[in-house]
């Protein structure tokens, strides 16, 4: 008798329920639910969306791969960058939002080819210090360009995107106006659906050859080169789609906020946060990886200012103690949860199949439960 109990499965199928249901959550205006801030929710759940195709970029290099990289942010950044140069007045192109997603995906694609092909013999620590090096050159770059940069106060304004006219009458009908200026959630659908299309192109991805591939990869590169594989082919198509969705969140980014932001806006801390998602949710796990996003960025967009807003209307804290106000302990609580995710669940909280396999399914049980188990 096997020693070992199959792991439950979370079927990918209620991620994309959730996301269906989340197309409608915000057809009217934000009611009072919404209201316990000043920030807007819905504007919140934007950016959350648009971080979570930057984790799933992220994923594909890290947890498909196995490959440490800290400089995903600046990818975001390029992204960013790209869009501002090719969209903002002060410039002559001016191509509009499809045109300015398609370059900045290709782009940032491209410049992760350039960053990957002469690196990606490093492995572990060797290439991370490489990827971080990158980040921080992108990130002094962007701010001493300032003739093309415009330095630390970023490219602005970047335009929306322009509906087609036929979408005007429908869009009435459910009662959102076709102004990207007055209405919030024409930014929340496109994130969503940018952010569905990615989910599907990655589930597809994951269950063909070359997502075998990269998992092969991961697993043992020696044995996979012995199979047939060629690691480096395959570790570079893993970094030019992980680039390439970085540059489309970038692109996301700065059509949603109206401008590039400073360069700051793309440092090193944001590869971090970025890493510790995919962490938190579990490598190589697309559900994972997504659940990770809503939690930490959730927790650090959403729920921080909304219980500020509540400890401030319930008049707790009149003379502004800091210790008394959420945001000052939001890094303590995610520290701790943290470790204590470490300690419990190392794998994640939602892991792939083959890292829970590996983790939990083949773990020797105590030799009682063995005897029991006979």
């Amino acid at each position: 008798m096997s020693n070992t109990t199959a792991p439950k499965r979370f079927p990918m199928a209620w991620f994309y329920l959730a996301l269906l249901v989340a197309y409608p959550l915000l057809v009217y205006p934000e009611n009072a639910l919404f209201r316990l801030t000043e920030i807007s929710i819905g504007m919140q759940l934007t950016y959350i969306f648009i971080y979570a195709i930057l984790a799933l970029g992220l994923n594909v290099v890290v947890g498909y791969t196995g490959l440490l990289h800290l400089g995903i942010a600046a990818f975001f950044g390029i992204g960013a960058y790209i869009t501002g140069i090719l969209t903002v007045p002060a410039y002559p192109f001016q191509v509009g939002f499809i045109a300015a997603l398609v370059l900045s995906t290709a782009g940032a694609a491209l410049l992760g080819v350039l960053l990957g092909a002469p690196t990606l013999r490093l492995r572990g620590d060797y290439l991370a210090i490489v990827t971080l090096g990158f980040g921080e050159v992108t990130r002094f770059t962007l701010r001493n360009l300032e003739e093309i940069t415009a330095g630390t106060r970023g490219l602005n304004p970047v335009p929306p995107p322009q509906l087609p006219g036929v979408l005007a009458t429908p869009l009435s009908w459910l009662g959102i106006q076709p102004d990207w200026s007055l209405d919030y959630r024409l930014f929340y659908y496109l994130a969503l659906g940018l952010l569905v299309l990615v989910v599907v192109l990655l589930t597809n991805l994951e269950r063909s050859r070359l997502g075998r591939a990269w998992v092969a990869i991961r697993e043992d590169e020696l044995a996979a080169t012995c199979m047939g594989i060629n690691a480096a082919r395959v570790k570079l198509s893993a970094f030019a789609l992980g680039c390439g969705l970085a540059g489309m969140a970038g692109c996301l980014y700065a059509t949603t906020l109206t401008s590039t932001a400073g360069p700051d806006a793309f440092d090193f801390n944001r590869s971090i946060i970025m890493l510790c998602c995919i962490i938190l949710g579990g490598l190589g796990s697309l559900r994972g990886t997504l659940l990770g996003v809503v939690l930490l960025i959730g927790f650090d967009n959403v729920a921080a200012p909304v219980l500020d807003g509540l400890i401030q209307g319930a008049n707790i804290n009149p003379n502004g103690n800091p210790l008394l106000t959420f945001s000052n302990w939001k890094l303590l609580i995610f520290g701790v949860a943290l470790i204590v995710m470490m300690r419990f669940r190392p794998e994640g909280l939602l892991p792939s199949r083959v890292v829970e396999e590996e983790l939990v399914g083949y773990a020797p049980q105590p030799r009682g439960k063995l005897l029991r188990a006979r």
